[in-house]
């Protein structure tokens, strides 16, 4: 089997390139600050609370056809701005957000018919499993389990107004005239489709509710009637 990426909804193997993931394995480095003391033995640390990007380098292949694949593939990948999803096959049940670091610099044989690249990007730190997208529909006090060590931030899609605990994390909805308010607790936002609806929603002291590792109590006021929770576990 050859083995590809798809970024951003585009698969490597529409342009005749495939890749090695065996360098992608590794683990995010922790945000660690070193704080040196004079006469002190030892160094100091500061914990920053998040991980660091990582960089993952594909060595790439085209086996036939290169000169008019490497320029679809090309064009194709330095083109995409910002963070966009990446997936391979090597890891089927996870994905991560990526963007294109550096440029493409291919060896190519003689005759042009193959040839070989690296494709590097700079991915955030998560490695997002796909069971994370799966929505979790809750009507009733009820809990949700995280099955990773990692505290996920959801997209929590609430259907009227009132408190909603989350473990020790809550958040109050003022009352309203949607059918729903999204609240995305990774970028600390609340909306309906395009309409910003951060005026409606208060948090709590400890902040946008995460669903912390194990087994969550999840309850609510009886004038929300439901919550589809898209958990976005992430392992590192």
């Amino acid at each position: 089997m050859r083995n590809y990426l798809i970024f951003n909804g585009k698969s490597t193997k529409d342009f005749g390139v495939y890749i090695s993931g065996l360098n992608t394995y590794g683990s995010p480095e922790r945000d660690i600050e070193t704080i040196t003391i004079e006469g002190r033995n030892g160094e100091l640390t500061i914990d920053n609370g998040r991980f660091k990007n990582i960089t993952y380098s594909y060595p790439a292949f085209i086996f036939d056809q290169f000169e008019s694949n490497m320029e679809g593939f090309r064009n194709f990948l330095m083109n995409q701005i910002g963070y966009k999803r990446l997936e391979d096959t090597y890891h089927p049940d996870e994905y991560r957000m990526a963007m294109v670091k550096g440029s493409i610099s291919p060896k190519v044989e003689d005759n042009l018919v193959a040839g070989k690249f690296d494709i590097t990007f700079s991915c955030k730190p998560q490695r997002f499993l796909k069971s994370g997208e799966i929505p979790i529909e809750i009507e009733t006090d009820s809990y949700i389990k995280n099955p990773t060590l990692n505290a996920a931030k959801p997209l929590l899609r609430v259907y009227g107004y009132g408190v909603l605990h989350i473990g020790d994390y809550n958040i109050a909805i003022s009352e309203h005239n949607k059918a729903y308010i999204d609240i995305d607790c990774e970028m600390m936002d609340a909306y309906y489709e395009a309409e910003n609806m951060n005026s409606y929603i208060s948090v709590g002291n400890n902040g946008f509710p995460v669903i912390e590792a194990g087994k969550q109590g999840i309850t609510k006021d009886n004038t929300i009637t439901k919550i589809i929770v898209y958990p976005r576990w992430f392992v590192l």
